[in-house]
């Protein structure tokens, strides 16, 4: 048995030994390392927005979706919630949790895998100058680039590129964008469920996302929250609170604020021409236009109305289609009163199955009289055509001709 000053001396050997091999390591691979430099002065990739005169969104173009936070924006739950999930002793390494690294490195000897090897800061120099090949080689390098942004960055500097960088999942690159994406609102806006479901993206943003699997999502909030719980960052209530929330994340476009796509195509290809399609979709462009929202709306309003007059001087098409009740389809008849008796489910289901445009609403016809007509409309909404609205409609012909004048409501409709 060796006595505790020779384990002593031996254990410092080994140490010694294990750390002139790491730093013979570091010498060798010293060259092929990249700088870290970049990260003191960075320019996060951000999409082109098209405004109006008057600062209203009109359109957004780029394929990675990334809205930039500062640390006085983020939700002190959400550092909690990665600090938790992610790298519960981030304050208090140097890049490399020893702790974390060991227990990782027991379970691959035992057949297991503990996790918890990769730190918020090795996950930085991952996602900026690596690859996600699973090689020895790539580790060692993730650990050396480690120690590189710890002597260069503070951590809060180090959380931030993490929280703006990371993918989340549906074009996502950070948690202000994946806020947007998931819940249609800003980071500052989410409570404690929503925050614990963006919180446990990193770990598998394809699959653990609300869209793609509300039940996986679910089961990794619970993760997310325990590990909270745990930690102390949360109460129980507030833990038994969120775990219990339904998971309500949907896909979310950008917040468009003044519907002119023809106004921003415009702009877009002008950028395109200017700047080169790599600049226009990554440089975070913000493009006025001359467009006023009042001018804009007022413009679509003319056009749609002149359509529309354009198109009843031309007589009346007809109806989409004439609906036929399910027992009037049965017995193959076709009457009046039989296509009226249709049941509130067929009425629904015509309405869901027809498009809307803009003012243009689908109806169904439920009763005619000489100078009026009945319609119904989504949600067993009634009202009434009358006369003014129904005169216009004379039989079209061709783009030439239309028929007689109508004189009752049973000349138009049935």
């Amino acid at each position: 048995m060796l006595s505790i000053k020779n384990l002593l001396k031996v254990s410092l050997i080994v140490f010694i030994l294990i750390a002139i091999a790491g730093y013979s390591l570091y010498l060798t691979m010293r060259s092929d390392l990249p700088s870290v430099n970049s990260l003191k002065d960075l320019h996060w990739q951000t999409p082109m927005q098209v405004f109006s005169r008057d600062g209203l969104l009109i359109s957004q173009f780029g394929e990675k979706k990334r809205t930039p936070l500062t640390l006085e924006q983020v939700p002190q739950q959400l550092i909690d919630a990665l600090l938790a999930t992610e790298d519960d002793r981030f304050y208090m390494h140097f890049g490399v949790d020893p702790i974390g690294m060991g227990r990782a490195v027991l379970g691959k000897l035992m057949g297991q895998d503990k996790g918890g090897a990769s730190t918020i800061t090795m996950q930085v120099a991952r996602n900026f100058f690596l690859t996600r090949e699973v090689t020895y080689t790539r580790k060692i390098r993730e650990i050396f680039l480690s120690f590189h942004i710890e002597s260069l960055l503070s951590k809060d500097e180090i959380l931030m590129l993490y929280i703006n960088k990371i993918e989340l999942g549906h074009r996502s690159f950070g948690f202000g964008a994946a806020a947007q994406v998931y819940y249609g609102k800003e980071i500052s806006e989410l409570n404690l469920a929503q925050i614990a479901v963006l919180a446990g993206l990193p770990k598998a943003p394809s699959t653990l996302n609300p869209i793609r699997s509300p039940k996986r999502a679910k089961a990794r909030r619970s993760v997310v929250l325990h590990r909270m719980l745990v930690s102390g960052y949360i109460t129980d209530q507030e833990y038994q609170n969120a775990k219990a929330a339904p998971i309500t994340g949907k896909r979310h476009g950008a917040e468009i604020e003044l519907n002119a796509p023809y106004v921003a195509e415009m702009a877009h290809q002008e950028v395109l021409k200017r700047y080169g399609k790599e600049k226009a979709y990554t440089e975070g462009y913000k493009v006025f236009t001359t467009v006023t929202a009042k001018l804009q709306t007022a413009a679509q309003q003319a056009l749609v109305n002149n359509l529309l007059n354009y198109d009843q001087r031309h007589g009346f098409r007809g109806p989409l289609s004439s609906l036929r009740s399910s027992q009037a389809s049965k017995n193959n008849e076709f009457t009046e009163q039989q296509s009226i008796l249709l049941s509130q489910e067929e009425i629904a289901s015509a309405l869901a199955n027809t498009n809307y445009y803009q003012m243009l609403v689908p109806a169904v016809v439920t009763a005619v009289q000489d100078k009026s007509v009945a319609i119904q409309l989504r949600n067993e909404e009634i009202a009434t055509i009358n006369w003014p609205g129904l005169a216009w409609a004379r039989p079209y012909i061709n783009d030439q001709r239309q028929g007689k004048p109508t004189k009752l409501g049973s000349d138009i409709l049935h």
